[in-house]
C-alpha cells in the first residue's frame, strides 16, 4: 500500500515538473514509462486489496488528478500528444513518421483481424500508433484519430494484461481504426496537393 502511495505521489509530482519545463521532454518520458509499469505491477500485486485508483486515493485522503488522469491513458504526455523535435519540417523525418504511422495503423488492423484481441496485445500497438501520429508535422490538432486512439488507449488501460477485448469491442476499434486510416490518408493526399500547387 506505501508503494502505491508513493508512485501516486511521484507521478504528480513528475507530470507537474512537466508542465513547468522543470525537466524536458527526453528525461520525463523514461521516468513517466517506469512509473506506469511499476503502477500496473503494484496494482496486480494488491488486486485484493485494492478495487480501483479512486477509492485507494479516497480512502488515504490523496488528490493527484494529473497522476490519475496519466494512469488511466497509460501512457507517457509525450506519445500522447505532439511533443519533441517534430515541429521540424524536415521532408525525411516526415517521410518516417508517416511510413511509421501507416505501419502502426495496418498492425492494429491486421491484429484485430486475426482475432488476436489480447490487452497486452493491442495496447503497445496503440501506444506506438499515438507516438507516431504526433510525429507527423502538419496533421492537424483535431484530427479524430487521435482521439480514438486516445479513447481506446483508455479502455485498454482500465483492464488487465491476460483480458481480452470482447468481438463486438473488436469489430468496433477496426471499424474507428480503418475510418482514422482512410482519414489520414485523405489529409496526407491533400496536403501534398497544395505542396504541388504551391510550387
Amino acid at each position: 500500500m506505501a508503494d502505491l502511495f508513493a508512485i501516486i505521489v511521484l507521478m504528480e509530482h513528475l507530470e507537474k515538473a512537466f508542465i513547468r519545463d522543470s525537466i524536458t521532454a527526453e528525461e520525463y518520458t523514461p521516468q513517466c514509462a517506469n512509473l506506469i509499469a511499476k503502477y500496473k505491477t503494484t496494482m496486480n500485486f494488491l488486486s485484493d486489496s485494492v478495487t480501483n485508483l479512486e477509492t485507494f486515493m479516497d480512502d488515504y485522503k490523496l488528490t493527484c488528478p494529473a497522476a490519475v488522469n496519466r494512469f488511466k491513458i497509460g501512457v507517457p504526455a509525450t506519445y500522447e500528444h505532439a511533443v519533441g523535435d517534430n515541429t521540424k519540417q524536415d521532408m525525411g523525418k516526415s517521410a518516417k513518421y508517416i511510413a511509421e504511422t501507416v505501419l502502426h495503423f495496418i498492425t492494429l488492423m491486421d491484429t484485430l483481424r486475426l482475432n488476436r484481441y489480447a490487452v497486452d496485445e493491442l495496447h503497445p500497438i496503440l501506444a506506438d500508433l499515438i507516438q507516431s501520429l504526433n510525429n507527423v508535422p502538419g496533421l492537424p490538432a483535431d484530427f479524430e484519430g487521435k482521439a480514438k486512439v486516445r479513447q481506446w488507449l483508455i479502455t485498454l488501460h482500465s483492464m488487465k494484461a491476460s483480458d481480452q477485448i470482447t468481438e463486438e469491442q473488436a469489430r468496433q476499434m477496426l471499424f474507428e481504426m480503418d475510418q482514422s486510416h482512410t482519414e489520414f490518408y485523405r489529409l496526407l493526399s491533400g496536403e501534398q496537393k497544395v505542396m504541388a500547387d504551391a510550387q
